[in-house]
């Protein structure tokens, strides 16, 4: 391999030929080889986004000259055109502050820049104009956040919603029974049951767009500690416009610099929300493979699709793997939001620093959700129908029926021939008939399923 020296405050290092990052770039890559976990693309998108707008505010502003401004500008361009992929391959696992991620952005972009203009382009000194890493990685958590719910995580919950609020429809005449602590209770409609999940996908994307109100916030401005020391004075909130401009998100200054640096208050509070959804979508997948568990020796109320054999030694069964997957990812989110509740905690004095860490779980949570509830849509909820023969032999069975003849006879005669219908084995027809507390019209009339699944008062 050929290699090139490049210099930074400690000396010479070793650089590999076709690679435009620098010293300090190359120091991080070979002093944290720890896992495999790098950094997000999705961040370094970002990042590019940050330096474009830092370079055309400095520009504006009159302390970077246009011309390597604007060199800049276009090596940002180029960033977010996908052709300096190959030069991002820090770790996460480094600095907390991210102070070597931040640096081979501003590495590879000011050698970029150089090549487009012909002269050296400084990663200091011109790239990381009026900035720190310390209020630039901040910035980008927040950015990262706001784009990955907008663009990934709100489409995949929408398309679920919908497809579920369609079969709550389908099935809306589909009586069936319900069940509380596993245990058989009053009727519903099997498009009741559904409607709830509908209704989760719905409340969980409410609280995640109000959630994504408190990282609009942007750190940037705050350089070292959050006092701004050697950016412009109007640098913070016109670097916050151009950014909303570029990104057509409301992104504004953060109103408290000591704030932005030091605490992850916000990332934690929208993780948060991705572990409701999360709580919800555990619900959502256990009631699914419940209700189709059997398919003949268990509840067996829906069926779902047969996408591939369960089994490598019991011919012809299939399993709820796309369940098993997405509660799988639900378990993954669970311990991602335990780390970043801890990471967020570690806000010493300044500057809190556990933001990679941070930046990795967020940005995984919200891909893992997205894909999860993508795949569970297409490969298991779209194919739900109702086995009506089983819905209609479990309703048939149940004793709890007899909640419905509670305002005719009251609940401790009801409790009677409830209890004589399951000592004697007989119906529950029959033994309130036996009873002579009620005559056969008004049996047909209070025990009338359809009816039990709405108000039966007034």
């Amino acid at each position: 391999m050929k290699y090139r020296i490049e210099k930074d405050s400690m000396g010479e290092v070793k650089v590999p030929f076709d690679k435009l990052w620098g010293a300090q770039t190359q120091r991080s890559f070979e002093n944290f080889r720890i896992g495999t976990e790098k950094m997000p693309e999705e961040l370094v998108s970002v990042m590019g986004i940050i330096k474009r707008a830092a370079a055309e505010v400095n520009k504006e502003l009159g302390v970077l000259p246009p011309n390597i401004a604007d060199a800049i500008i276009a090596a940002c361009d180029e960033l977010a055109e996908g052709k300096l992929a190959g030069n991002f391959p820090l770790s996460v696992w480094q600095t907390g502050s991210g102070t070597q991620f931040n640096m081979n952005i501003n590495e590879v972009l000011a050698n970029r820049a150089s090549q487009l203009l012909g002269e050296k382009v400084h990663p200091n000194d011109h790239v990381n104009k009026s900035q720190s890493s310390n209020d630039v990685f901040p910035t980008a958590l927040h950015m990262v956040g706001v784009h990955l719910l907008r663009v990934q995580l709100f489409p995949a919950m929408q398309a679920l919603e919908t497809v579920l609020w369609q079969k709550a429809e389908a099935f809306a005449a589909v009586v069936k029974i319900g069940r509380t602590h596993l245990m058989d209770a009053t009727p519903l409609t099997l498009g009741q049951e559904i409607s709830a999940w509908s209704r989760m996908l719905e409340r969980n994307r409410q609280m995640l767009e109000q959630g994504l109100g408190f990282i609009l916030d942007l750190a940037l401005g705050g350089t070292a500690v959050g006092t701004g020391i050697n950016s412009h004075p109007h640098f913070a909130v016109s670097v916050a416009q151009v950014i909303a401009r570029l990104t057509g998100e409301q992104f504004r200054s953060a109103p408290n610099k000591f704030h932005a640096l030091s605490s992850k208050d916000e990332i934690a509070v929208v993780h948060g929300m991705l572990k409701a959804l999360a709580a919800d979508l555990m619900k959502i997948a256990n009631d699914v493979r419940w209700l189709a568990s059997g398919p003949r020796c268990s509840i067996g109320e829906i069926t779902i699709p047969e996408n591939e054999p369960g089994s490598s030694i019991m011919p012809a069964k299939v399993n709820p793997t796309q369940a098993e997957a997405l509660t799988m990812v639900v378990t993954q989110v669970f311990g991602n939001d335990a780390t970043v509740g801890f990471a967020a905690s570690q806000g010493n004095f300044q500057l809190n620093v556990f933001m990679p860490v941070l930046a990795y779980n967020l940005v995984q949570s919200i891909r893992l959700l997205s894909d999860a509830m993508d795949s569970f849509r297409g490969h298991c909820v779209a194919g739900i129908e109702p086995n009506r023969e089983r819905i209609s032999h479990n309703l048939n069975q149940s004793l709890i029926l007899i909640t419905g003849l509670v305002p005719l006879i009251g609940y401790d005669r009801a409790a009677e021939i409830a209890k004589r219908a399951a000592k004697e084995g007989i119906t529950l027809r029959e033994a309130a008939l036996a009873s002579g507390y009620v005559n056969e019209s008004d049996y047909d009339s209070y025990m009338d399923p359809v009816k039990l699944v709405k108000p039966t008062l007034g």
